[in-house]
């Protein structure tokens, strides 16, 4: 049941919430319905050993009785399992204690139309995954070189409905193509990501991987300590990512935010400027919150100084702001988050940039990154996948990997320079729009045995 009708259209998704909303005697309901298909091609050792594929589909019903609020949730379209999950949420509801923070459901909405919807994507099919996989692996057996990665391509639709007359409708595709390629003692890596497949590119990624393999042969021990250092975007992403939170109204509110007493005041370097926008033409993802508000374009820091934050209703109301658009499906803990990062970037290559370092680390790629102190934001983690020496404005050759523990505030408020602000995919954040950055003092704690 759940597999066919995850394959349902938006109409007939749209029709299932009205059915619901018909269904439920609630004070106020609200339907969250979602259908998605995701297909991957998984490869290893130059081969392809496993291609899968899901369609799955989600119903979830909030409803509101007496200022109480729950929700419940099914995978199943009958009217039977359409009555019992609207039970379920109203039954549930009235065993919640009362909580004074809840509005009412918000009426008809205006939406800013987003394209993120791609027929190239939702039609790409095993057998087009399988010719891009076996052109890289046919290139990394003529480097003799083991390859081993991911192709996934898919689509997903959602409507969301409630009984005051919000109706908000979403369709967007996705694909992501990620890749290792192996030696003896030496790796590199490579991934990118896009709602439009088309723009995903296996064979350049395969050859960035490759090169970066071959060019950290033999790795050199050098000792840890303080190296001017360039950051790939996917290593930007991935430390960077871990601020998002820090922008929430809740977060701070609650004083579990980094940017707690530091609003207004200058944290990072005069080149640091990040919107949270969902309207750039990089990013993903619907143009309305988990309530059906519309999502603004929200200034959070300019030129180094942390300007604003973002809300959901509840936290807006609480903190007398206005709400930005970036609340969750309620009911929930977390309030809301900016889940669209866009940072400023620069004009500088990253040729320039080795160019200009006198001894230095290029480093790949990062993974493993924990949080050591919320407050300062010191994260550790590792290098891993080519992490390389500069010296006298070339890169020699690759070095063995470090174990970090660096403040990602202190690490923007030392960066030299910046590239073009670009999509990056990375393995601990979401995909963000963030540039290649040259970093002075970055703090590498000790050397790995790898």
């Amino acid at each position: 049941m759940a597999n066919k009708n995850a394959q349902l259209s938006p109409a007939e998704l749209e029709r299932i919430a009205e059915k619901i909303l018909k269904l439920s005697d609630a004070d106020e309901t609200e339907v969250d319905v979602s259908a998605a298909t995701d297909a991957l091609t998984r490869f290893a050792n130059n081969t392809i050993h496993q291609n899968v594929a899901e369609h799955a589909l989600g119903i979830s019903v909030r409803a509101v009785v007496d200022g109480r609020t729950a929700r419940s949730s099914t995978n199943k379209t009958d009217e039977e399992s359409l009555r019992r999950v609207v039970a379920s949420a109203v039954t549930l509801a009235r065993n919640q204690p009362e909580n004074p923070d809840l509005l009412p459901l918000m009426g008809k909405q205006k939406y800013q139309k987003v394209s993120r919807f791609f027929s190239a994507t939702a039609g790409t099919t095993p057998e087009d995954r399988a010719k891009a996989v076996t052109r890289v692996c046919k290139m990394a057996e003529k480097h003799k070189q083991t390859a081993a990665g991911i192709f996934a391509s898919g689509s997903s639709s959602s409507v969301l409905a409630n009984s005051k007359g919000l109706r908000a409708r979403y369709e967007q595709t996705h694909s992501a193509f990620s890749i290792t390629i192996l030696e003896a003692n030496s790796s590199g890596w490579a991934k990118s990501n896009s709602p439009d497949i088309r723009k995903l590119d296996p064979e350049e990624l395969a050859e960035r991987a490759a090169g970066a393999a071959a060019g950290s042969r033999a790795p050199r021990e050098i000792p840890a300590g303080r190296y001017t250092t360039i950051l790939s975007p996917s290593a930007v992403l991935d430390l960077t990512g871990f601020l998002f939170y820090d922008f929430a109204g809740t977060a701070v509110h609650d004083k579990r935010s980094c940017l707690t007493g530091r609003l207004g005041k200058k944290l990072f370097g005069d080149n640091i400027t990040i919107w949270d926008d969902a309207y750039h033409p990089l990013q993903s993802g619907a143009p309305y919150d988990g309530e059906g508000v519309p999502r603004q374009k929200v200034l959070l820091v300019d030129r180094g100084v942390p300007k604003n934050l973002v809300y959901s209703r509840a936290t807006a109301k609480k903190m007398k702001a206005k709400p930005t658009g970036h609340g969750f499906s309620l009911p929930n803990e977390y309030g809301e988050a900016p889940m669209n990062l866009v940072f400023s970037g620069g004009d500088k290559s990253t040729d320039e940039m080795i160019r200009t370092t006198e001894r230095g680390i290029l480093v790949t790629r990062l993974w493993y990154i924990r949080e050591v102190d919320p407050y300062e934001k010191i994260l550790t983690g590792m290098t891993r996948d080519g992490t390389f020496l500069i010296e006298n404005g070339k890169v020699t050759g690759g070095v063995r990997n470090f174990r970090f523990n660096q403040s990602v505030i202190k690490m923007l408020s030392n960066v030299e320079m910046m590239g073009p602000a670009v999509r990056a995919a990375g393995e601990e954040s979401f995909e963000m729009v963030v540039p290649p950055m040259k970093v002075r003092d970055f703090h590498f704690s000790e050397v790995t045995k790898f």
